[in-house]
């Protein structure tokens, strides 16, 4: 017998499942066209994470850090303070480019952690926070 009750609890389940770790999407145009200031191999856009090309488990596991970053900050907020930090490295700290968006604490994170797939099981709310060090210069 045919059952919507299984069908729908099938979808709920990969709806959540997307919206708490995040739904690939591999060989899209999205990251080259928003590569304006350094070369986006994936992107991710709440839910989404987009790649460029085929998608590789460190990337997707670096890109799932700043899912967890954008639900902590209820989204836009995040997308407000990156670009808020990566003016203030290109203006204060003349970073250029590539260096601007690497000294961003939301990346900073990403980065430091993006090999460790048990990381986001024991990773501290807001720990991108700890990632922002004002520089001197």
């Amino acid at each position: 017998m045919f059952s919507h009750r299984g069908i729908k609890t099938k979808m709920k389940t990969k709806i959540l499942n997307a919206l708490k770790y995040g739904y690939v999407v591999e060989n899209s145009r999205i990251p080259q066209m928003l590569s304006w200031v350094i070369s986006i191999r994936a992107i991710t856009l709440y839910p989404f994470i987009i790649f460029r090309d085929e998608a590789d488990d460190v990337t997707i596991n670096h890109e799932r850090i700043h899912i967890v970053q954008q639900k902590e900050l209820l989204v836009l907020p995040f997308y407000i303070l990156y670009v808020w930090y990566w003016i203030v490295n290109r203006v204060k700290y003349h970073d250029l480019g590539p260096d601007a968006y690497f000294n961003l604490p939301f990346e900073r994170e990403a980065y430091k952690n993006h090999h460790d797939f048990e990381y986001l099981k024991s990773r501290p709310r807001f720990a991108w926070t700890k990632y922002f060090h004002p520089r001197k210069y």
